[in-house]
């Protein structure tokens, strides 16, 4: 199965155009995508619903959105009536497989007084997967600061913890009172523990985030794997932690690595390539390919 995860900043390509046609042909032979900035209703993008225009682009794919900011942009006709819309930013999961159920989950922030920032999302969504459910993750975690970051990563493992406690999107018996609407007369939907997660973390391997996720990594035995926390899928396949670099340098930063596949440990095994795609154009950060057997 072919993951791949990519902040395509709202389709803002290199050259400063926005293209979403250059994002979805990136993405072509993927199984399972996680996107992120992906936005509704932005003057910079002409009001576009870039999520319903994706889903045009990549007709084969099941998908689910989940804004984390998201702001009135309605407006009155001359007579009157109300035109809804909201000014949405976020994050979105595809798969050639139906998704069971999703959720969406808006990660801590932190009152900034000098730097903008705003609501960040984590949107979890089950794959109805050949061999098996899948639960996959579209993660976008703050760009101002480490302290916020940790304090994401936190709410995320927790999440990740209580997941068997927690469960799908419904449990228990298949009615309310002799009413089987609510479940429509099926079994409560398949909830896998395991996990795998994708997005833009903003933060370098090695650091504290990093380690928070997969582990410190000790003079002598590296980064040990337990089964209650997650591998860099990145170096399981045998990379190097310091490259593949996600970001590509530009007047105001330095080559960075930012994107990443994180599997749970169990998963591990299953890796066998990542990749980065040096060639899209269409974002300033590149797409994060993995290949699994899943």
């Amino acid at each position: 199965m072919k993951l791949v995860t990519y902040n395509i900043q709202y389709s803002k390509g290199k050259d400063g155009r926005y293209d979403l046609g250059r994002i979805s042909s990136a993405l072509d032979g993927a199984d399972v995508i996680a996107l992120q900035e992906v936005e509704r209703n932005w003057p910079r993008t002409a009001m576009a619903d870039q999520a319903a225009e994706l889903s045009s682009l990549l007709p084969d794919c099941y998908w689910v959105y989940g804004p984390g900011f998201d702001m009135d942009a309605s407006e009155k006709s001359d007579d009157g009536v109300v035109i809804n819309r909201r000014r949405q930013f976020g994050n979105m999961l595809l798969a050639r497989w139906p998704l069971t159920w999703s959720r969406l989950h808006i990660l801590p922030k932190l009152k900034s007084i000098d730097e903008f920032t705003m609501d960040m999302t984590a949107v979890e969504a089950v794959v109805d997967a050949p061999k098996g459910p899948l639960r996959v993750w579209s993660i976008h975690l703050s760009s101002v600061s480490r302290r916020e970051r940790m304090v994401q990563i936190d709410k995320l493992l927790d999440l990740h913890d209580r997941a068997t406690a927690t469960a799908g999107a419904w449990t228990g018996a298949t009615d309310i009172r002799g009413d089987e609407q609510w479940s429509l007369g099926a079994p409560p939907p398949a909830a896998p523990h395991e996990a795998i997660w994708m997005g833009d973390f903003n933060a370098k391997p090695g650091g504290p985030e990093y380690d928070a996720i997969v582990g410190p990594k000790d003079p002598v035995y590296g980064r040990a794997r337990y089964a209650d926390r997650f591998a860099d899928a990145w170096a399981v396949a045998g990379n190097d932690e310091a490259d593949g670099v996600t970001f590509p340098a530009n007047r105001n930063y330095t080559d960075r690595r930012l994107d990443y596949c994180f599997v749970s440990a169990a998963l591990a095994g299953r890796v066998r390539s990542a990749r980065v795609d040096r060639d899209a154009e269409g974002s300033d950060h590149q797409p994060l390919w993995v290949d699994m057997d899943l």
